[in-house]
């Protein structure tokens, strides 16, 4: 939901105020979708996300560039559900940085697995839903370019500025993408 998302920060910074946020996305149709039902659901969604970055990070993700807005969009959808941002620190920058790039479906087995056991919630999950969770998840990370067509795990180059805005929240957010320390530890004042 880039562009979406997109739209409906610019609209925050305009009016201030989470509701009306949602009371003109609505009404005006600015996520362009057929339904106001699904218009409500997108949007609650995407603020959702969004109420998870700080002022400076939202400010970045209307500013920035297109790398930096999908990075932050990551880290919302990572705080956002915990799960996920488990999988990307647990799992895709754990696997990076042993230099085991390659990520597949028993990877998100295991770790789904791993975490049933905390988690009931989890273990009585049909394997209907556990595949299209895991379908979703592998989209979302091939959107954000963290894994290639074929299910290669990318380095990532963060911005100075994007490390900067993360760390002031929380650096431990800089772990949901595949990088190194030191490479980070330039970039960290």
């Amino acid at each position: 939901m880039y562009r979406e998302s997109i739209t409906v920060a610019e609209l925050f910074f305009e009016l201030k105020d989470w509701s009306k946020v949602r009371t003109a996305v609505i009404a005006d149709n600015l996520l362009q979708v057929r339904t106001q039902n699904t218009s409500q659901r997108f949007c609650s969604e995407i603020t959702s996300r969004l109420k998870k970055l700080t002022l400076q990070e939202l400010e970045l993700l209307v500013q920035g560039n297109s790398q930096e807005q999908v990075h932050l969009l990551w880290v919302a959808l990572c705080r956002r559900y915990t799960l996920i941002g488990d999988f990307a620190v647990e799992i895709i920058r754990e696997r990076f940085i042993s230099l085991k790039v390659d990520l597949n479906t028993e990877d998100f087995e295991a770790f789904i697995h791993k975490k049933s056991e905390r988690h009931d919630e989890l273990a009585t999950i049909n394997p209907t839903t556990r595949n299209k969770l895991r379908q979703v998840l592998f989209k979302i990370l091939r959107e954000a370019d963290l894994i290639s067509a074929d299910n290669t795990i990318n380095a990532v180059l963060l911005s100075p500025r994007l490390v900067q805005v993360i760390a002031q929240h929380q650096r431990q957010d800089l772990l949901f993408f595949p990088v190194f320390e030191s490479d980070l530890q330039g970039l960290l004042v």
